[in-house]
């Protein structure tokens, strides 16, 4: 029994001189590393919520974009059709998202069949009267109060070009500044601005403000058309 606890008293020695000396500073030094561990964890706690907070939002502004870009899309897609078919005397136009699952990230497919011609994607035409119809869509949508454009209707005959000019007449809300080459849209100006240079390095600025055609050639009468820069189209609102 003897040599039994004296065996057991030899390796709690041991056990004991295997844990060192005596950490006087034990207790403070555990209270300061304590609330160190309770600020970190209540920091993490924090920003734990706060990620979950920011996902939240996300979340919902995802889903309010999506909404609102399907709503305002639709209403875009509708206004297209028709203003298509209303600009270019027929023919038929349409807007697909190629993945409706995912309109954020979905490609939109523009498929117009201008009077006489095959039904195409838009990447197939010459894109002139799609993307005239398709701008006017979205004006119509969400209107704009000023809006300058620059030869956008380089690309249509002469027929169109007139259906182009009217129908900038619609969009009373909306003032226009139009760079424009082209005779027919200017007589539906309601002000004109022609750059010309009757004299080498000078520029001169005329402005009609008429949308009489007839009279404006009058008023340009013997200029040199080859100095004829440019022509401003604005309308008034």
């Amino acid at each position: 029994v003897m040599s039994k606890a004296v065996k057991e008293n030899r390796e709690v020695k041991a056990r004991m001189n295997e844990l060192g000396d005596v950490n006087i500073g034990a207790i403070e030094e555990y209270k300061s590393v304590s609330e160190r561990y309770e600020f970190l964890t209540s920091q993490r706690a924090d920003i734990l919520e706060a990620m979950d907070s920011l996902r939240s939002i996300i979340e919902d502004m995802d889903k309010t974009i999506r909404e609102k870009f399907k709503e305002n899309f639709d209403q875009v897609v509708a206004q297209f059709e028709h203003i298509f078919r209303e600009l270019f005397g027929g023919g038929h136009a349409q807007l697909r998202l190629d993945n409706e699952d995912n309109p954020l990230e979905s490609n939109i497919d523009i498929i117009a069949q201008p009077p006489g011609k095959k039904l195409q994607n838009i990447n197939l035409l010459s894109g002139g009267e799609t993307a005239i119809a398709l701008m006017f869509a979205v004006l119509k949508t969400k209107p704009t109060p000023f809006c300058i454009l620059d030869e956008v209707e380089a690309a249509l005959d002469d027929a169109n070009i007139e259906r182009f000019a009217k129908y900038l007449q619609n969009f009373s809300e909306i003032q226009f500044a139009l760079v424009t080459h082209q005779k027919v849209t200017m007589e539906y100006a309601d002000v004109l601005y022609g750059v010309t240079m009757p004299e080498q390095g000078i520029s001169r600025i005329l402005s009609r403000n008429s949308r009489k055609w007839h009279e404006l050639q009058k008023h340009f009468h013997g200029l040199d058309k080859k100095i004829m820069l440019y022509s401003l189209y604005v309308s008034e609102t």
